[in-house]
């Protein structure tokens, strides 16, 4: 009576439906959040995740959504997308960005959006940020997930530093 092949959720592969791709918001170089140079996401207390480093000549850039769902809060240096099972990504761009109160930075989408994937969030002057002795070390985390919540980037990828761009896979979110 049973259907075994139905009932193996601990294959990984066994629920492609179920896995949700996180993308990343920027183009650059892929590292893992214990590299992040500030202690609270280093050491995942926001959540795990990983973080993406823009090229050093990068201008200006568009951040885009991680996943599809709805914007939770957007302000300018920083956003939050949750999808609709349920986990919310935070999307930090840059560390310490908060500090220059919105300059170098311009909102395109509103709390309240439904978004999906790739769509445009915000855009940062990458250089004016660096120009304030910035670091434009971005992490991509889940909310409330424990600090090794995900897969390091470096075993998802033949390279630790591996190059990504906009919109390309991230990690998938644990499953629910």
């Amino acid at each position: 009576m049973s259907t075994p092949e139905v009932s193996t959720p601990e294959a990984g592969a066994a629920a492609p439906a179920a896995a949700i791709s996180v993308a990343s918001p920027l183009p650059g170089r892929l590292i893992p959040l214990s590299e992040v140079p500030d202690p609270v996401f280093a050491k995942g207390l926001v959540g795990g995740g990983a973080a993406v480093i823009p090229d050093d000549d990068a201008g200006v850039l568009t951040a885009v959504a991680p996943l599809d769902g709805k914007v939770i809060k957007v302000m300018p240096h920083a956003y939050i997308v949750q999808h609709a099972s349920g986990p919310a990504v935070l999307v930090h761009v840059g560390i310490d960005t908060v500090g220059l109160k919105g300059e170098g930075f311009s909102v395109l989408a509103q709390k309240g959006d439904q978004v999906r994937a790739g769509d445009p969030m915000i855009s940062v002057d990458v250089t004016f940020v660096r120009s304030k002795n910035l670091s434009m070390c971005s992490p991509v985390v889940i909310l409330d997930s424990a600090p090794d919540a995900i897969q390091s980037p470096e075993s998802q990828s033949p390279e630790s530093g591996a190059r990504i761009e906009a919109g390309g896979h991230m990690f998938n979110l644990p499953g629910q």
